[in-house]
């Protein structure tokens, strides 16, 4: 694979999951709900989705595991 693709796509793997981790900080923080826009679309979670944003989170974690370790060799 194109080592520059990869960084790329970890480069955008990191910014969702500083994205969802907002979402998740602010809903922890008692907000109501909270919108996620991604740049390429828009979602407004509630303190009901904190289960489904965990998910999220680690899903992009692996996922940034997996392209380092593909960068990496």
């Amino acid at each position: 694979m194109d080592r520059e693709f990869l960084k790329q796509r970890i480069e955008a793997t990191r910014t969702l999951i500083a994205t969802y981790e907002d979402a998740l900080a602010a809903l922890g923080s008692g907000i109501q709900q909270y919108t996620i826009d991604t740049g390429q679309t828009r979602q407004t979670v509630t303190r009901a989705n904190l289960s489904e944003l965990n998910r999220s989170v680690d899903s992009l974690y692996n996922r940034l595991c997996v392209l380092q370790a593909r960068l990496d060799g």
